[in-house]
């Protein structure tokens, strides 16, 4: 018989998601969190009216939360990664073999 652990992260009496690993579910659980800051935040905005929209574009922000910080400039862009570039032989060298 095989022991799983599973991590189950619970909002108000009701699970939302099950992990295998505490780290990915303590990250949702931040996530979670985030979204329900948003949404109190986009609430006091009289912007958008409808909850269910409101909590839509709250969970979207927040599971998007390292662009909206690039958006908004407290965190920068990681730099490009150049590619890899290998050396290919002269053919004078392949000749030569």
């Amino acid at each position: 018989m095989a022991v799983i652990v599973k991590y189950v992260v619970e909002r108000n009496g009701e699970e939302k998601m099950t992990f295998t690993s505490k780290a990915e579910a303590d990250a949702y659980d931040k996530m979670l969190d985030m979204a329900d800051e948003l949404f109190e935040l986009l609430g006091n905005s009289e912007i958008i009216t409808d909850e269910g929209q409101q909590e839509e574009l709250s969970m979207f922000l927040a599971k998007n939360k390292d662009e909206v910080l690039y958006a908004l400039g407290a965190k920068r862009k990681p730099a490009p990664k150049k590619p890899k570039v290998e050396a290919v032989p002269d053919a004078e060298e392949s000749d030569a073999a």
